[in-house]
């Protein structure tokens, strides 16, 4: 199945109070290093262990890294849980109720020359059944406990997604209980 080109898509740019200031194109702003808005997604199940995935290899970037349960963008005049909702079923094939915990800001530089430049809106939620991922987005998907992710994580860092630690860390440090 091919991968669908969302690569012109517009994101929303923000301030660093997270309000929108215009839109701008997708693989533009990866290129240009704009703050844009975006969301995370940790789906739990009731083991306390999160949904992770690894990224199709076709991916514009990324590709082939482990990351959390979905990651992904607002479209113009879309709110962030709907974004989600929406992502979710497209990305993992599921619909479960979240809620935002947070907001964080990450700036990391990709190897492929794009660059993350994110005002990151962090959901959290729970699901006990097997996900049905689209293949054109997900190769891999594994539930995992927490310390058994940061220790992966510590142990072969090219293997993940340069905003997972970062959010995780965010959450963990936000929400210990979590831990």
């Amino acid at each position: 199945m091919p991968i669908a080109d969302n690569t012109l898509d517009n994101v929303i740019l923000v301030n660093p109070e997270g309000e929108a200031i215009g839109t701008y194109p997708k693989l533009q702003a990866h290129l240009d290093g704009k703050l844009h808005r975006a969301f995370s997604i940790f789906i739990f199940n009731a083991a306390q262990e999160l949904l992770i995935h690894q990224r199709n290899p076709e991916k514009y970037h990324s590709g082939g890294l482990w990351t959390n349960t979905c990651c992904s963008h607002p479209r113009e005049g879309e709110t962030v849980i709907a974004a989600a909702n929406r992502r979710l079923q497209e990305e993992m094939g599921f619909h479960t109720p979240m809620r935002e915990l947070f907001t964080f800001i990450y700036r990391e530089s990709l190897a492929n020359g794009l660059v993350e430049n994110e005002y990151d809106h962090v959901l959290i939620g729970h699901y006990e059944a097997a996900p049905k991922p689209d293949p054109s987005e997900v190769s891999d998907w594994r539930w995992m406990s927490l310390p058994a992710l940061q220790k992966e994580i510590q142990q072969y860092p090219e293997m993940f997604t340069c905003w997972l630690p970062l959010a995780l860390q965010e959450l963990l440090s936000q929400h210990p209980q979590l831990d």
